[in-house]
């Protein structure tokens, strides 16, 4: 998080989802307890190294690394925190002091301390435990709130993808090596997601609707849910039907996939440098448009999402359970998890961001994309998202680069790539450090525009592979 946006969080003071604690030199033991009662109500903001009178005191920079390492495993241990919970303190610095801050999820699950039920008002954490009727409340709101948490006890392992929860492990991996989804065998990773439940009023345990949706086999999907599809159209020439379409209908992970590519190819991604780093605005904003469809989508309503590609717009909508109605304001947004085991398993496999920062860079982003129009997000029982689409548009309107900037950047790559180049040698004239990123936003993309040639095209993984421009003798190879 944002020092700026801690420092307002923290001069607002205490509340309902927001907790101080000193935590100097140790944890305090009753974090925990509030971490639970986020967790049961509305989620939060825990700022450990503050008083409670909003008072920054900071954590002893001997003592960070030790309560750091005392929190992941303690969230993620279900004698603790039981379902437990994966989430990495995040380190701020304020004033010269050091603070931890945590961000909780509003859960679709009940969570117990330590054996114990807390739920959170506004004078803080509360023991329900042995209040039957706060307790039963608890259940029938988060039942009746979330349907990802529907559990269905005959669906069983062999009924989701193997080879899917192995990606998941990759994925995990490549956003923090130290993951412990990473190194857990199949039932423990799937029930560290929280996709494997006991139901405690009802006695019902096993895989859950979420389980499903994300890693179910394509046949055991459309058995639970007939109606799930996502519906992805283009319609530019033929108004009344499409010029394509791909309907998908296979787990949340490859449907994102499915939808991105469908993106790729019929939405323009016109060159754009951030500082001194390209990035993809296309990307970008249809990332949170695709990862909102899929996440937020209220999946026992049979309405069919739909993402339409049109001549100056993109649309996407699907079944929404509604906080609100009408066109959402950024300035005064306030985000409601729909899914929180869906949305918070994309977050670990790095298909999203934190809750409400998408929607911020959906904004900043389609500005410069369309030429200076905003997208619209439309609150209702269907939830729709119009992007405006300005192929010709260039992002003459940020600081950070003018496009006569790319384009001089271009062109002396270009004309030094008269030769044959190698990547490293492409790399090293660019001045580009990371390969990943100069692969993926700068050599892939030229040679998808047709501005450079492989050498191999037959092998474009060779270890002898080079690259060439056709600026000045279009016979050259």
């Amino acid at each position: 998080m944002i020092s700026e946006q801690l420092k307002s969080i923290i001069r607002d003071g205490e509340g309902l989802t927001v907790e101080f604690k000193e935590c100097k030199t140790q944890i305090n033991r009753d974090v925990y307890e509030t971490v639970c009662a986020f967790l049961n109500r509305n989620g939060g903001h825990i700022v450990l190294g503050v008083d409670d009178n909003g008072n920054i005191i900071g954590i002893d920079t001997d003592a960070l690394p030790q309560i750091k390492k005392d929190l992941v495993t303690a969230l993620n241990n279900p004698q603790i925190i039981n379902p437990p919970l994966y989430i990495l303190p995040e380190t701020v610095n304020i004033e010269g002091k050091i603070l931890l801050y945590l961000n909780i999820p509003e859960s679709s699950q009940v969570h117990r301390c330590k054996g114990k039920i807390f739920d959170r008002n506004e004078d803080g954490d509360l023991d329900v435990t042995n209040h039957p009727d706060a307790v039963a409340h608890l259940y029938i709101r988060k039942q009746s709130s979330f349907s990802e948490n529907r559990i269905y006890p005959y669906v069983r392992l062999e009924d989701l993808r193997t080879d899917l929860i192995q990606r998941v492990r990759k994925m995990v991996r490549a956003e923090n090596p130290n993951h412990p989804w990473a190194t857990m065998n199949d039932e423990e990773l799937l029930s560290s997601a929280r996709l494997y439940q006991h139901d405690y009023q009802t006695g019902k345990e096993g895989y859950t609707l979420a389980a499903i949706l994300l890693l179910g086999k394509d046949e055991v999907i459309q058995s639970v849910l007939p109606h799930f599809k996502t519906d992805a159209i283009l319609r530019r020439v033929n108004l009344d039907r499409y010029d394509d379409r791909d309907d998908i209908r296979t787990n949340l992970i490859e449907s994102y996939d499915r939808l991105m590519a469908f993106v790729a190819k019929h939405l323009p991604d016109p060159f754009y440098l951030e500082k001194d780093q390209r990035i993809s605005l296309r990307d970008h904003i249809f990332r949170e448009v695709v990862t909102n469809m899929l996440i937020h989508r209220e999946y026992i309503n049979g309405f069919p999402a739909k993402f339409i590609i049109g001549t100056d717009q993109v649309v996407a909508e699907n079944a929404n359970r509604p906080h609100g109605h009408g066109r959402i304001n950024p300035s005064n947004f306030t985000p409601y998890p729909k899914n929180p085991v869906i949305a918070r398993f994309f977050k670990e496999i790095g298909r999203a961001d934190e809750l409400g920062s998408g929607v911020r860079n959906l904004y900043n982003y389609t500005r410069i994309y369309s030429g200076g129009a905003d997208p619209q997000l439309l609150e209702g029982d269907i939830f729709k998202i119009i992007v405006p689409v300005t192929p010709q548009a260039t992002p003459q309107a940020t600081p950070q680069a003018t496009p006569q900037a790319e384009n001089d950047k271009i062109s002396a790559l270009l004309e030094y790539c008269i030769e044959p180049r190698s990547r490293e040698e492409i790399q090293e004239f660019m001045g580009l450090k990371d390969r990943k990123h100069f692969r993926l936003e700068i050599l892939n993309p030229l040679i998808q525009e047709g501005k450079l040639f492989l050498t191999i095209p037959n092998k474009p993984n060779s270890p002898n592979q080079k690259y060439y421009s056709h600026i000045k003798d279009p016979n050259h190879v």
